[in-house]
């Protein structure tokens, strides 16, 4: 074999790893590790599968992580509050499965970094957008359960909901988070919360954003299919931004 060649061989295995993306700092938040290339597919949304005519995104597997998220805490929540109505335990559970807890545990781990975007949500602050990391979270979830199997994905979910179980106050926020958040405003001297709201998407599918001011500040915004939920998931974000540095 020539040197020439040999160079040549030595050097392929570089590109293909340089073209690989590193997800080992994901791997290690989450703590299990999925097959790479479904891991992919779970990290893929549709604006950047449409855009590089990809065969697959992660909707499919967002649909099948719903309904696995949803089961794991439900049976988490029946076992560890046995005095608790279904009422009281319905609401804890929407808590837990909001796309606003969803999107904050998805910025803990920094999923945000690992999104496939297609250069429109890229440039309308996709990587931020709480339903696209809610919805990715979800397609993990689905990814862990065809690849590890149910044990894997349940200890998943509830590695991932752990810290928000831990915080009773948030379950009163989830519960009516428009008052817990003039409320908590109060307490921390500013005005009444102030919600913009706008549409987008045809009118068959359209879609509510809307942001919270506080003070003359944007402090949150939220998503919804009706006005109601999205002032209601951007009053529950914002009461979880004021819990944090911006309180301080």
């Amino acid at each position: 074999m020539s040197g020439a060649a040999s160079s040549q061989q030595s050097r392929t295995p570089a590109r293909a790893r340089e073209s690989t993306p590193d997800r080992s700092e994901l791997t290690r938040a989450l703590g299990v590790s999925v097959d790479p290339e479904l891991l992919e597919v779970a990290l893929t949304h549709r604006s950047w599968a449409y855009e590089n005519n990809a065969p697959r995104n992660n909707e499919r597997l967002e649909f099948l992580g719903d309904a696995i998220l949803g089961q794991a805490v439900t049976v988490m929540l029946y076992s560890r509050y046995p005095d608790l109505d279904e009422g009281d335990l319905a609401k804890r559970r929407a808590s837990l499965v909001s796309a606003v807890a969803l999107a904050e545990v998805a910025r803990a781990i920094g999923l945000g970094d690992h999104l496939k975007l297609g250069k429109g949500e890229e440039l309308t602050g996709g990587r931020d957008k709480s339903s696209i990391l809610a919805d990715t979270l979800e397609a993990l979830i689905g990814a862990t359960f065809l690849d590890l199997g149910d044990d894997a994905a349940t200890d998943l979910v509830l590695r991932l909901v752990a810290p928000l179980v831990a915080d009773p106050s948030r379950f009163g926020a989830a519960m009516d988070p428009k008052t817990s958040l003039q409320e908590l405003a109060a307490q921390l001297g500013h005005g009444l919360p102030v919600y913009e709201l706008t549409e987008t998407g045809p009118d068959h599918s359209k879609r509510f954003i809307a942001t919270v001011h506080l003070s003359g500040e944007a402090i949150a915004s939220g998503e919804g299919t009706s006005k109601k939920q999205a002032e209601m998931a951007a009053a529950l974000f914002a009461w979880t931004t004021l819990q944090g540095p911006f309180s301080a």
